[in-house]
């Protein structure tokens, strides 16, 4: 069972079921890619299914969660957790009850109020298929689903059920996600560099802090460790976000030129972005600096042999130092 002991702050255990049918997920032996493939098979397990095909509310759920995606706030909470020592059943069920807030939260930032989206992973947003009163019930529904899975996560004591909850409803709320997405849409178009940023750690670094915050109460970091992993969290998600806001005016890292096909660009022409606050290439830069910053601290955190940065070398391949040839002396 994972406890929480609110005596003592976050002080957390891990064990877990021998017989739980999907222990073997989170074995330490298998690769992150094989993680990815049983977390993927556990969250599809983990939404609602009618059984009804005239039910089209689940139907826009399910595919607004399995149509695809990186996984990027899961598989880093799943990475973090096992670079740290923990590997519980449970955590499989935390880490979708993140991606499921996450989709949620894409339905909602898609409708036509929002950003009037018509393309996500390649496929007809969820409004566009289902229609906008189907895609603001299935958001909710999602919003809601994610709360019930933490409230009746299995092996999971109910002070850490609570510590869960609180971490996801700060991340969402006015003070999180809610927030940001009304910067992002009712502040003026040229706005200071600062403010910008501000705008993306709500928007984009609240739920990658989720899986930063939920990482470090399952393992009981030490206050240097929770540290460096929340300046990760912050440089990761500033970078993350320029990232994406460099794919929506057509141009980015080469790792990402498929993605810029999956889905509409040219979104944010009237919104504050840094590449449209800095220019393109000034943005790149400070893109670099950001995901270069993220290796570093997350390397202080874990130690430079961690799994987890090879999520972030995936979308950020030229920040790694260790790609950086040395120089080589005449």
């Amino acid at each position: 069972m994972i406890e929480y002991n609110s005596s003592k702050g976050n002080n957390m255990s891990a064990t877990y079921d021998a017989a739980s049918q999907y222990r073997v997920t989170a074995s330490p032996v298998l690769s992150l890619d094989q993680i990815k493939y049983a977390f993927e098979k556990r969250l599809a397990e983990l939404l609602p299914s009618s059984g009804n095909p005239g039910d089209l509310l689940t139907e826009a759920m399910q595919y607004a969660v399995l149509g695809g995606g990186k996984r990027l706030r899961p598989m880093l909470f799943l990475s973090i957790v096992r670079d740290l020592g923990h590997n519980a059943p449970a955590l499989f069920d935390l880490a979708g009850a993140i991606e499921i807030m996450h989709a949620a939260s894409l339905i909602l930032d898609d409708l036509p109020c929002m950003d009037d989206a018509k393309l996500r992973r390649a496929q007809a947003t969820v409004h566009i298929k289902y229609g906008e009163d189907i895609a603001m019930l299935a958001a909710v529904a999602l919003l809601s689903h994610a709360f019930h899975i933490v409230a009746c996560a299995k092996d999971v004591s109910a002070n850490a059920r609570i510590c869960f909850t609180s971490i996801l409803a700060q991340a969402i709320g006015a003070q999180g996600l809610a927030k940001g997405q009304y910067q992002d849409l009712h502040h003026v178009p040229q706005r200071p560099v600062a403010d910008v940023a501000r705008t993306y750690a709500l928007k984009t670094g609240a739920l990658l802090g989720v899986a930063i915050e939920m990482a470090t109460t399952v393992a009981q970091t030490s206050a240097e460790t929770t540290q460096s992993l929340r300046q990760f969290a912050a440089a990761a998600g500033q970078a993350f976000q320029i990232r994406d806001d460099l794919l929506d005016v057509g141009v980015g890292p080469a790792a990402a030129e498929g993605e810029i096909n999956s889905k509409d660009i040219g979104q944010d022409a009237r919104k504050a972005t840094l590449p449209s606050t800095l220019g393109i290439v000034a943005a790149h830069l400070r893109m670099v600096s950001e995901a270069t910053q993220a290796y570093f601290h997350l390397d202080v955190a874990l130690g430079p042999h961690n799994q987890t940065r090879s999520l972030l070398a995936a979308l950020f391949p030229q920040c790694d130092a260790r790609n950086i040839p040395a120089p080589v002396n005449d």
